[in-house]
């Protein structure tokens, strides 16, 4: 047992659970069943969408990352993207593409810059809205690896790419 202050300044005697000092586990079988999840706040909720057209998007997601992580390398020009950018990420991508090529001493768009050329590995969608796609990609570089978000909104007939962001 251990003292505690009272009101009058004397300590009186707190008694110490039996699990004080270590961690308290419950290490027998579990009899009820588990309490269920809280409900989904609305604005939480992702939409759902056809199998199909998610596979379609993850498909291009993917070209159109490979296409990216070439043009940051210098083995593409950046013109290559012009259609499916924003003018902001068509700005970035450019400003990437030159900053590469001076580190490295190449012209940027040029083919056979990188000894090590970038893959991409996955990536994975999240449809906000039946117009709007935010993707988590995975791209390898020889032995690192790294990630690259994008998020991408359907213009008329095709997806345009409003924001790019590498990690």
């Amino acid at each position: 047992m251990t003292a505690a202050p009272s009101a009058l300044g004397h300590r009186e005697a707190v008694p110490v659970a039996a699990t004080q000092g270590t961690l308290a586990l419950a290490l027998l079988p579990r009899q009820a069943p588990p309490v269920a999840a809280p409900p989904r706040r609305p604005g939480a909720a992702v939409v759902s969408i056809d199998r199909r057209l998610r596979r379609t998007i993850e498909e291009w997601t993917h070209r159109f990352a490979q296409a990216v992580v070439e043009i940051v390398g210098g083995d593409r020009p950046v013109s290559q993207l012009v259609r499916w950018t924003t003018p902001d990420v068509y700005a970035d991508l450019r400003l990437r593409a030159h900053l590469v090529a001076r580190a490295g001493g190449h012209q940027p768009g040029l083919a056979q810059v990188q000894a090590v050329r970038p893959k991409v590995h996955s990536v994975h969608a999240c449809f906000v809205t039946d117009r709007v796609v935010e993707c988590g990609i995975h791209v390898r570089h020889g032995e690192r690896s790294r990630a690259l978000a994008a998020r991408f909104e359907r213009t008329g007939q095709r997806w345009v790419c409003t924001a790019l962001d590498f990690s």
